[in-house]
């Protein structure tokens, strides 16, 4: 009597347990806990793909500022270089004591003339 007790209750806890985990695995299974479950999963590798994104950039940054340093000490390029005085070069002459004007044209600069 006592190894039928023994079985039984093994056999309904047995029972009790899968209908446990068989609920369980249902429950995961639902639309709406694959939709909240695949939102998650998405949010955490934006997140994980924005932290990485960031590090590159600031190691980027850090390196090219390293890199710009041993160019300016090999070139010897210094700090603050005095500038020559910009020169002064201009494109047209513009003579203003001796105008040309063409007198006693009949050319019209008006462009809305010709439409």
């Amino acid at each position: 009597m006592f190894r039928r007790t023994f079985w039984f209750t093994t056999g309904v806890a047995a029972g009790v347990w899968a209908t446990t985990k068989v609920n369980r695995k249902l429950k995961q299974l639902t639309p709406e806990s694959l939709a909240a479950t695949a939102a998650n999963k998405a949010l955490e590798t934006g997140q994980r793909l924005k932290d990485r994104a960031v590090g590159f950039a600031l190691d980027v940054r850090d390196n090219m500022a390293q890199r710009e340093a041993e160019l300016e000490d090999a070139l010897g390029i210094q700090e603050n270089p005095e500038l020559p005085a910009p020169g002064r070069h201009a494109a047209i002459e513009n003579n203003r004591s001796n105008p040309k004007y063409i007198e006693n044209t009949t050319y019209s600069y008006n462009r809305n003339e010709d439409h």
